[in-house]
């Protein structure tokens, strides 16, 4: 049986899911992430699951910010292209479950993980991403548990503290009720508390859940990135929306962190009921496309008046 997770060991899997965890991986040795490969993934991936952005740095509170662009009159040869010497971020969403030979991947990494851990319900999600020596991805929440599979390229991910400094509960609170942003105010200082990990192709990492990080490249990168709920994410979530309706709705300050596990669970399951019936406010604006992918550009990005994403 071939073995996908090279290095694990006991320690990591009492690590799992509680720390910091770098670990080794074998996805590069499955032929799918090869530049013929991720052509051909490109021209068969669902455009309405496919994101192509770049960075804007015109908001000193959220550098490095995604803009959405229009890939639509561009082939696969040239996002590739762009992605190798331009300006951009590419995220084939869902790209490890709606593809049947990417699937077969997924399903390895997890069912080892499974096994390694004895954690049998992942029901994970896997995008591919591909991108530019430039890329910064900025700095975010991720709302479910993570993990980060790098297969080409080298690229640095700053980490930093579960701490109120770092990550508001407003800010975490807001990222709820968004259902396409999950950024965090940042300011360079911040790094000084940052926990930062250089990935080599065979690496993964991850991190303790809703962990704030931000992600830069130092190469031409192609990336896995996997997410999967769990009974705590999921309790979480809903406790924290039920808090932000408290404190849109009725001018009160919950706070997750003091509040007992009988009002979390009370409030998880308060969130879910409101969030049922359409009660939980939300603040999503329209995904607006700000340039084009054009062959003919220098960088490959021409600017556009903006548009709501309708592809």
């Amino acid at each position: 049986m071939t073995t996908l997770l090279t290095d694990w060991d006991e320690t990591k899997s009492e690590t799992f899911q509680k720390a910091i965890l770098e670990f080794g991986h074998a996805l590069h040795d499955s032929g799918l992430f090869t530049d013929e490969a991720l052509l051909d993934l490109l021209a068969r991936h669902p455009a309405d699951l496919l994101d192509v952005c770049t960075m804007t740095n015109d908001d000193p509170e959220f550098p490095n910010r995604f803009r959405t662009g229009d890939f639509r009159d561009a082939d696969p040869e040239t996002l590739l292209a762009a992605a190798k010497s331009g300006k951009v971020w590419i995220n084939a969403r869902n790209a490890m479950n709606v593809h049947a030979d990417y699937r077969d991947v997924l399903d390895g990494i997890y069912g080892e993980l499974a096994a390694r851990t004895g954690n049998a319900a992942f029901n994970p999600k896997g995008g591919v991403l591909i991108s530019s020596p430039v890329a910064k991805v900025p700095y975010h929440v991720d709302k479910t548990e993570t993990i980060l599979w790098h297969v080409r390229g080298k690229k640095r991910v700053y980490l930093y503290p579960m701490e109120d400094a770092f990550i508001p509960e407003t800010s975490y609170e807001a990222t709820l009720t968004d259902l396409i942003n999950d950024d965090l105010p940042y300011y360079a200082g911040m790094d000084a508390s940052a926990t930062i990990v250089d990935l080599e192709p065979g690496r993964a990492l991850c991190w303790p859940l809703n962990s704030p990080h931000r992600v830069e490249n130092a190469t031409f990168c192609v990336s896995v990135t996997t997410e999967y709920s769990t009974r705590e994410s999921a309790m979480k979530n809903s406790a924290m929306m039920t808090n932000a309706m408290l404190r849109s709705r009725f001018g009160m300050n919950p706070s997750y962190a003091d509040d007992s596990r009988l009002a979390r669970r009370t409030k998880s399951i308060m969130g879910r009921a409101l969030n049922k019936v359409g009660l939980i406010r939300t603040t999503s604006a329209p995904d607006m496309v700000t340039f084009r992918i054009d062959p003919k550009a220098d960088d490959f990005l021409v600017d556009t008046d903006p548009y709501a994403r309708d592809f």
